[in-house]
């Protein structure tokens, strides 16, 4: 048992000491006390170790599991994850250089991303990156600025599949992601006459999900895709990159996503492209489910007021610092993540409360009609699942205030 009560959701197994949240093993009374007087991100490196380790023992020996920094590119988490992994995903020039400076080889790299600049590309071409390539256009491009036929490229795939049940969908019908599938054997054909090296196939079908049954299907369908459109490549795929799509729950209702059967398939699917293309790597690409619930945004209450009966704890941050957790991050309807008075982890005494941030605007809701532990000025908010897709994904600039501070631990 962590301590920490039900939130509505199940969440990371953070330690609690005399009722107070620790994160890497001290409370966060102790480390908000000595950050000053801004929000932080807080994340745990035994938590994201703990859930590679775990996962890498059920994946098949023979496949390799990626890192999207996009979910999380904070360069000490970048730099933790990439000796745990076997490659990075980036998604631009910045995160170019911070997956450079991690030690990750950077033939284990690749560049996505619907509009690449011409520096970008040819940082990847220079740095022997592969650059995922999501038109024809670019591969042109990409042709022009490998004059001596150095660059490594991937066709990412715009499949006429999805992955089902996913909180972000990213194939199937037209979309900015990829080439359409049923365009790649002429583009392969242009790629074999192109000073270019061709690596592979990308095919990324979706995000945020919790059902093994959706996420098999994709599977099986990618690396299918894959197999079909490699009749047309200049030379054997080296590698298929089959995505990822790993949730992990927030809301009430979702539950943590079972990988048993998941990690069966893949295991299958392993052997099947073995079979075809022996030596061809299987990869998966994983973000979220790799950092996400070790991280906690906490901030602290800088005022308490009642409303019309109800309860209002006002934070020094919101939806200019978690703007995911305000719920305008893709949600359509607002659902709370799980909440909590962290250094009142398990108290009896509690309240309906709404927590909102210093922001001139009725969207800065971090936590709405919550029953939370009672709080005072001074306490601290803990938003939970806040490890992905927080510090990077939010409008710091909004209404001036100072920007929140990240700490991994």
């Amino acid at each position: 048992m962590s301590g920490i009560p039900d939130l509505h959701t199940e969440v990371a197994p953070f330690e609690v000491r005399d009722g107070c949240l620790c994160v890497g093993g001290k409370t966060v009374v102790e480390i908000m006390s000595g950050v000053g007087s801004v929000p932080a991100y807080l994340y745990d490196a035994n938590i994201i170790r703990d859930r590679i380790e775990t996962l890498r023992k059920s994946l098949p020996d023979a496949m390799s599991l990626h890192y999207a920094m996009k979910a999380n590119p904070m360069p000490e988490v970048v730099n933790l994850v990439a000796r745990l992994v076997d490659g990075l995903d980036i998604a631009s020039g910045g995160e170019l250089e911070v997956a450079v400076k991690s030690g990750c080889d950077p033939k284990a790299m690749s560049l996505a991303g619907p509009g690449k600049k011409d520096w970008e590309l040819k940082a990847a071409i220079d740095a022997g990156i592969t650059i995922n390539v999501e038109s024809p256009n670019e591969l042109e491009r990409i042709g022009a600025l490998s004059t001596d036929g150095s660059a490594n490229v991937a066709l990412r795939v715009n499949p006429d599949f999805e992955l089902k049940s996913s909180g972000m969908r990213m194939s199937g019908g037209p979309k900015p992601f990829g080439i359409d599938s049923e365009m790649i054997p002429d583009v392969l054909k242009r790629l074999g006459e192109l000073p270019v090296h061709f690596r592979g196939f990308h095919v990324f079908t979706g995000a945020q999900n919790l059902r093994p049954e959706s996420i098999c299907d994709a599977q099986v369908k990618s690396l299918e895709l894959a197999l079909d459109l490699s009749k047309h490549a200049p030379s054997p795929p080296e590698f298929v990159n089959i995505g990822g799509g790993f949730g992990i729950p927030y809301f009430p209702g979702d539950e943590p996503l079972d990988i048993s059967s998941i990690c069966e398939n893949l295991g299958q699917l392993s052997a099947k492209l073995e079979s075809a293309h022996p030596g061809c790597e299987l990869v998966i690409e994983l973000g979220r489910y790799l950092v996400g619930e070790a991280g906690v945004y906490v901030s602290r209450v800088i005022d308490k007021k009642v409303s019309r009966g109800h309860t209002y704890l006002v934070t020094d941050g919101g939806l200019h610092h978690h703007l995911s957790a305000s719920g305008n991050f893709g949600q359509v309807i607002r659902k709370n993540y799980p909440v909590a008075v962290a250094n009142k982890i398990g108290s009896a005494d509690t309240e309906l409360a709404s927590v909102v941030g210093p922001l001139c605007t009725p969207l800065d809701l971090l936590g709405s009609k919550m029953e939370l532990a009672r709080a005072d000025v001074g306490d601290l908010i803990a938003v939970f699942q806040s490890g992905a897709y927080g510090y990077t994904a939010s409008p710091h600039l909004f209404l001036s205030h100072p920007p929140p501070l990240q700490l991994l631990l």
